[in-house]
């Protein structure tokens, strides 16, 4: 029997949304994941995560928003295909897969504000 397995996490980065927006591939590349989707005009991706031993990929639902000129929230869903097989090996992978996007985020981010000065 199947199921999925959600973690959710919300963050507020103090980085303009467009900027932010477009260190998004990127991300994904370095990850070296997949973008299923992107919604550019609403900021609303989905995002295919590579599998791992005993452990299936992961779908990350991603969506950002404005909150004002220089700072954006963004909202991840990870949804992770789970059996009782795979359920002990696979505990946890949804949130650390979130984690590693938003590492990864984090030091594009970093680089990127070190470049401005």
């Amino acid at each position: 029997m199947a199921y999925l397995r959600d973690e959710q996490e919300k963050l507020e980065i103090d980085y303009p949304l467009e900027k932010i927006w477009a260190m998004i591939p990127k991300t994904v590349e370095l990850l070296e994941w997949n973008i299923q989707e992107i919604d550019d005009q609403n900021h609303k991706a989905k995002l295919k995560t590579k599998g791992a031993f005993l452990s299936y990929g992961s779908v990350i639902n991603l969506e950002a928003e404005a909150i004002d000129e220089n700072t954006c929230r963004m909202t991840l869903t990870a949804e992770t295909p789970v059996t009782t097989i795979t359920a002990m090996a696979d505990f946890g992978r949804s949130r650390d897969r979130i984690s590693q996007f938003v590492a990864v985020l984090a030091k594009q981010v970093e680089s990127a504000g070190k470049k401005k000065k």
